[in-house]
């Protein structure tokens, strides 16, 4: 008998399993390629009735028992855990064990999970399905794998991971089609099947799955490492059904709401709510840039072109509790690093650009953010993409750049203090921190290189050291004169003797 028939077989009571079928990964990516050839099936929902009343207060009395996790008593390190349908997750997900080249699908019981003896769910049918997985903690880990988990997937294409600070923040997907398109609205595909590897490697759990909506099926193998940070390796085999407007490859998604930049006077007592606060970029060309985010005043999609980029990700900076004052610890909240790697052939992933869409936002509980890699040509039907990558949940960008980084950028109005202040004028004031800033020799200032889309800038300029006392944190600041409400695209970065000292900085700015 098999390590997990055996660890299985120790539960009599345990785990439901249907009849093993075969299952390989290039089978696993047959099938999905037949699927897209086939009418779209969206998955089932058992009960509707029945799901809507299991609202949000009574979805959270309903816990998975740890008894049920799957690897509860091995062979890898990591149970697994399920999320139980509701009326935010009503679409029934299918989950699977993989053992020696054959797939088992696990049957839903009601008895895996604790709840109220007066819920709503125990009206589902018998075998109703689950909405998610998560993965626990190490059994041979510091921290308690009953209380504390490391991945989690549920809703659509949606899923997240802590990062080396041990917090959730924002999420990845599977794929976003059509975000931000004015004349059809955006396209949600869904994981609806899921095969979690028996096969322990270490510290990294396999997972397959399969992901299907009205225009494409994807085939997904994560390989999801738990270190100090977590690493997930990500093989992605797309079947496009119909075309669509913005096909968006590897999207992160996150929430801001408003930090230092701006401000709107006491619209809430903390001085910043966010999960990230800027788009890293790292070109293929080397360039190294950082957009701070923006809570626009309608929705803005910005595109910054490239050829094979090195990576990007939605990152906060920001690591001071004081700076958010909230037990929800918005400074502990990973950041996520998307490096394209090689697919077939070697081939990168080619010309395109990097995409921020940026939606309005007068609350914390929208994510209004994503950032995503979309093709310069359209992606026909029929056509078939294979691309790997890599995402890191991490704190900082998982490959420094060696210039002075952008830590805070910050508004206000124009002019010099003391003296009169223009209307139509904006003062920007922007901060660097370390590279070549902290080795410049004393009596060195570096010089500001600046430009805009539209507008002058004023006389009034200054580049200075912070007066912190910190090596290499230096502040420049100018004020820029424009007429009308169409954005503005700034540019900035610091050099000294004809060498670049700091990323560039790039910022969206909406006069009012």
């Amino acid at each position: 008998m098999s390590p997990v028939s055996e660890a299985l077989a120790a539960e009599p009571d345990g785990l439901q399993f249907e009849p093993p079928v075969p299952f390989s990964y290039e089978l696993f990516k047959s099938q999905a390629r037949e699927r897209a050839h086939a009418p779209y099936q969206p998955p089932p929902r058992p009960s509707p009735d029945v799901l809507q009343r299991i609202n949000y207060e009574e979805w959270g009395k309903i816990r998975y028992r740890d008894a049920y996790a799957l690897f509860a008593n091995g062979p890898g390190p990591f149970p697994v855990t399920f999320f139980h349908l509701g009326l935010f997750f009503q679409k029934a997900v299918g989950m699977h064990v993989v053992e020696g080249g054959q797939s088992r699908k696990i049957i839903y019981e009601q008895a895996y999970f604790e709840m109220p003896v007066n819920s709503p769910a125990r009206e589902l049918p018998p075998g109703a399905g689950f909405a998610g997985l998560r993965i626990q903690e190490s059994r041979g880990g510091a921290l308690d794998w009953r209380k504390n988990d490391w991945v989690a997937f549920l809703g659509a294409a949606y899923f997240r991971a802590i990062g080396e600070l041990r917090q959730y923040g924002l999420s990845a997907r599977g794929i976003a089609l059509d975000v931000a398109v004015a004349d059809r609205p955006e396209e949600f595909p869904d994981f609806t099947q899921f095969y979690i590897d028996s096969a322990p490697d270490g510290e990294t759990l396999t997972l397959y799955a399969l992901m299907e909506g009205p225009s494409i099926v994807g085939a997904y193998r994560f390989l999801m490492t738990r270190g100090r940070d977590v690493v997930m390796d990500i093989e992605s085999s797309l079947y496009v059904r119909a075309q669509v407007s913005r096909f968006g490859i590897g999207p992160l998604t996150s929430m801001y709401w408003y930090s230092e930049t701006k401000k709107d006077t006491a619209i809430d007592w903390r001085p910043e709510v966010h999960d990230s606060d800027g788009l890293e970029m790292w070109s293929g060309n080397g360039e190294r840039l950082w957009r701070p985010l923006n809570n626009p005043p309608r929705i803005t999609v910005s595109a910054f072109s490239d050829n094979n980029p090195r990576g990007f990700g939605l990152m906060q900076r920001d690591r001071v509790f004081d700076h958010y004052l909230d037990g929800v610890y918005y400074d502990r909240r990973p950041s996520l690093w998307l490096e394209p790697m090689p697919g077939p052939g070697g081939a990168g992933w080619g010309k395109g650009s990097i995409q921020l869409c940026e939606i309005p936002t007068d609350d914390e509980i929208h994510d209004n953010v994503v950032a995503m890699w979309v093709p310069a040509e359209p992606v026909p039907a029929g056509a078939e993409l294979f691309l790997n990558y890599k995402l890191y949940w991490i704190a900082n960008a998982p490959y420094p750049s060696d210039l002075a980084i952008t830590v805070a950028t910050r508004l206000g109005r124009g002019g010099q203090p003391g003296q009169p202040r223009p209307k139509g004028v904006r003062k920007f004031m922007v901060e660097w921190l370390g590279g070549p800033l902290a080795n410049l020799p004393y009596g060195v200032k570096p010089d500001l290189v600046v430009s805009a889309s539209r507008g002058t800038f004023g006389p009034y300029q200054l580049i200075e050291a912070m007066p912190d006392g910190v090596a290499g944190h230096w502040r420049a600041q100018f004020d820029l004169i424009v007429e009308g409400t169409d954005p503005v695209e700034l540019r900035a970065f610091l050099k000294s003797g004809g060498a670049t000292l700091s990323e560039t900085w790039l910022f969206q700015y909406h006069p009012f």
